[in-house]
């Protein structure tokens, strides 16, 4: 019988996009004006790709021939801009993420938040929308070196009993059931693509899916 469940933040219950674009956009202003990057600008769109991803790969991957020096600044500004716009009351749940929480909730199961993200963020999300009346636990990769969900898992574990189910938008989301024999749902109407999907045990097409998906699954 399932009794605990982790949850993905950014693009699970939380539409990112409201933030990361304006943020994203000056720190990469920073890097022009610094003489490390070429003129352009990105659009909202284009950087979906990187939500749900860690700061440290996201930088990575986006260039690669940045100094870390370099990419640490340019994650902190969009850390700051992230943690000054939630303060703003700029951060928007996907209509239904609440409720569904609140139903979840209801029905007993354990709620953990296990993201992506740095300290900062997950702490400013957390007082914004009161989390703490859902969530039991909340882990961040930042406190864990930015090593991978799955191997943050364990540690969950070590203070939140099983059986478990694992619901995220991101094949890092679902790497850690695979990981760990866990049941899976994805969400679709996230950042993720079709084939980070494959193999999820359920698919949520909205919020509103998840305590239906919840029970079915239990």
């Amino acid at each position: 019988m399932l009794r605990t469940l982790i949850f993905d933040w950014d693009g699970t219950l939380h539409n990112t996009r409201a933030l990361y674009g304006g943020a994203f956009r000056a720190a990469y202003s920073w890097l022009v004006e610094a003489g490390q990057a070429p003129a352009r600008r990105y659009t909202d769109e284009e950087l979906s790709v990187y939500l749900g991803i860690n700061a440290r790969e996201m930088w990575k991957n986006f260039m690669p021939g940045l100094s870390q020096e370099l990419r640490d600044r340019a994650s902190a500004i969009v850390g700051e801009r992230m943690v000054a716009g939630i303060k703003a009351g700029r951060a928007i749940l996907y209509p239904g993420a609440e409720e569904a929480l609140e139903e979840i909730k209801s029905e007993g199961y354990r709620l953990v938040f296990l993201s992506n993200c740095k300290r900062a963020y997950m702490e400013a999300h957390r007082e914004w929308f009161g989390l703490d009346r859902y969530f039991d636990g909340f882990y961040c990769c930042e406190d864990y070196d930015f090593i991978p969900k799955k191997d943050i898992f364990p540690h969950v574990a070590e203070t939140f009993p099983g059986d478990y189910l694992m619901i995220g938008d991101r094949n890092s989301d679902l790497a850690l059931g695979f990981a760990h024999g866990l049941k899976t749902i994805a969400c679709a109407y996230g950042f993720g693509a079709p084939a980070e999907w494959e193999g999820a045990d359920g698919l949520a097409r909205s919020v509103a899916e998840l305590p239906g998906l919840v029970r079915k699954l239990a």
